[in-house]
């Protein structure tokens, strides 16, 4: 029998997506370096995981952890609806004044300064073709845990589509954050990994574009954009052997530091790992499947890679916490992580809402 999620599971998974962002992160130098076996290297320099006290100055979280931190303590006003989503969209505008040494992306910087919270449909933003990047899909996890259960999942999409778009409007991106939001709801489910995929393909993304469509916001722009994302994850889920979902998963013969690389390369929209809506959840996915119960492993795989590496851990790290706990990881990780109070007291308000 799978063990329930409890509180402190909910307070591991805010709590580790946080020290997943600030350890890929490493103050700019790990996410953009391109080489998984250079971080590797690095890393060993510094006496390994077990040796890494994540603190600030040296360790500070990025614009992962404060706009994830702004769509959390937005849900845990309560608020439903038009309501939520101007508390959303009013909570983006006041994260996007503490990014001083954060690396916020263009599409994150180019919506926010175009919400205006307070006014009628101030929420939305134009339509903008470039914004397929990962910014919505490293902030929605917490929207999973507002609405874990499998009969919460019209508004799980619905609150996922509409703050992924108040930044990145093109479905490559929006639908990013229906996928983290989703594979942290299977977490808190105790869905079996091997089927979230297909759960996302079958289920969420079709529910996701019924939900655009009654919407009326875009509409035609967002069906012609459609095609990439699910296509990309149909690939994936044939390359893995779960386009049925169901195990096992096939890996490739060697896939260490350096394989990984190109793996995830091929999972991206245009070279860099993890940048994108589609692959930052993907690249997750793959580490969640492969670490196991390992938090080694995990952030070898999630957060030690070339290419956006604080976007893919902090969504790996938020499911891997909801499924595990912090049983496993170093307290040097995690007790001083910048603004862990915030993060275990909006897991504390969630967990009750979602209760």
């Amino acid at each position: 029998m799978a063990r329930l999620t409890t509180l402190e599971h909910y307070k591991a998974g805010m709590l580790l997506s946080g020290v997943g962002d600030a350890l890929g992160y490493r103050n700019e130098l790990w996410e953009y370096n391109e080489s998984g076996p250079a971080i590797h290297q690095e890393l060993q320099e510094l006496g390994g995981l077990k040796s890494i006290t994540v603190q600030l100055p040296d360790w500070p979280v990025s614009d992962d952890t404060v706009l994830h931190l702004a769509t959390a303590e937005a849900l845990a006003t309560g608020k439903e609806g038009e309501e939520l989503l101007q508390e959303v969209a009013s909570r983006y505008v006041e994260g996007m004044k503490d990014m001083e040494g954060r690396k916020p992306g263009p599409s994150s910087i180019l919506g926010v300064s175009q919400l205006k919270p307070g006014t009628e449909g101030g929420y939305r933003v134009a339509y903008n073709p470039e914004g397929t990047g990962c910014g919505a899909a490293m902030r929605s996890m917490c929207i999973g845990l507002r609405y874990p259960q499998p009969e919460q999942l019209s508004s799980l999409v619905a609150v996922a589509v509409e703050t992924g778009r108040m930044t990145h409007p093109h479905p490559t991106g929006f639908l990013g954050a229906v996928a983290s939001a989703l594979f942290t709801a299977y977490a808190v489910q105790r869905r079996p990994i091997t089927t979230w995929g297909l759960g996302l393909v079958k289920e969420a993304c079709p529910a996701a574009k019924e939900f655009v469509k009654t919407a009326g916001y875009a509409v035609e722009e967002t069906e012609r954009d459609w095609g990439f994302f699910t296509e990309k994850w149909e690939w994936y889920l044939e390359l893995r052997g779960l386009s049925l979902g169901t195990e096992p998963v096939i890996w490739p013969d060697q896939y260490g530091p350096a394989e990984r690389d190109e793996a995830y390369k091929s999972f991206s929209h245009s070279g860099w790992a993890g940048r994108s809506g589609h692959d930052a959840p993907m690249i997750a996915l793959d580490a969640l499947l492969g670490a196991g119960s390992n938090w080694e492993e995990l952030m070898s795989r999630a957060g030690f890679h070339g290419g956006d590496s604080d976007s893919t851990a902090v969504i790996a790290c938020c499911c891997w916490g909801l499924l595990y706990g912090t049983e496993g990881v170093p307290p040097c990780n995690y007790s001083n992580l910048e603004y862990r109070d915030r993060l275990e007291k909006s897991a504390e308000e969630l967990y009750k809402l979602s209760h």
